[in-house]
């Protein structure tokens, strides 16, 4: 299959962090990489699927400080494709998830680099199978809203809380642990009731994923248990335990068949 010429890139998605969860594709594409830009979620175990002689540059950014700004990440990978190497830019999730995909699309174009991309497991799916519930609920969450609480350092979060206070919808929030008690707070102030289920999922995929399973007015205080690995939020009545949610749902049912 000669879909990775020399000279081109591919934007791949890692997944969530385990190695089983990389497409079959993405894994061919690591392995046939001569050069692999890596985010800084990405695991050993993924880039150990490299071929023995590429190289595996980190160009990850991390909370407080940035190995290296975007501008800097694009001409890279550029400058790589323009020497003729095969390119994997390895980005943790999906790369069109909160992956700064764009950027890094726009500059190979404009480069005249040929660069495609390979789609990976995002960490709600991952966090959702992990808590063995589903992100959509037939009657209660009708709708699947992907949110990133990442604010630049200073910056206030800003968010459209009363769009987001959906009572059928499910909120899968990125990068949202540090910023739990504004997103309570916006939330319940446009609307959203305390006793809303929310689970925070840190680390999810992973041999030490951790699961908390709580309401929306404890967010705050149960995100300070975690520790300092990445969380996904996921807020609405589809994160409510099985045996309520049936409740919940059949006097929903008869709420609406009353005159």
């Amino acid at each position: 299959m000669n879909d990775f010429p020399a000279g081109m890139v591919w934007l791949v998605g890692a997944g969530p962090g385990d190695p089983e969860l990389l497409t079959r594709k993405a894994e061919r594409l690591i392995g046939r990489a001569s050069v692999v830009f890596f985010d800084a979620l990405v695991g050993r175990e993924v880039l150990d699927l490299a071929s023995p002689g590429a190289r595996l540059v980190d160009v990850g950014k991390r909370s407080g400080r940035h190995s290296k700004d975007q501008r800097t990440i694009d001409a890279l990978i550029v400058e790589a494709a323009l020497s003729g190497e095969r390119v994997v830019r390895l980005k943790g999730g999906d790369p069109s998830i909160f992956g700064r995909a764009t950027e890094e699309l726009e500059a190979c174009r404009s480069a005249g680099v040929v660069v495609a991309v390979c789609p990976g497991v995002t960490a709600a799916s991952a966090a959702a199978a992990g808590l063995s519930r589903s992100l959509t609920l037939r009657g209660l969450a009708r709708k699947l809203v992907f949110v990133t609480a990442h604010a630049r350092a200073g910056d206030t979060l800003d968010l459209d809380w009363a769009a987001l206070a959906d009572p059928g919808a499910t909120l899968a929030i990125y990068m949202g642990k540090s910023a739990a008690g504004a997103i309570a707070r916006g939330l319940q102030g446009t609307g959203m009731a305390g006793e809303t289920p929310v689970a925070l999922v840190e680390n999810a995929s992973l041999p030490d994923e951790r699961r908390i399973v709580t309401r929306l007015d404890l967010l705050e205080l149960a995100a300070r248990t975690l520790g300092d690995g990445p969380a996904l939020l996921l807020i609405g009545e589809a994160m409510r335990t099985p045996g309520r949610r049936a409740v919940a749902a059949a006097a929903q049912a008869m709420e609406r068949e009353t005159p």
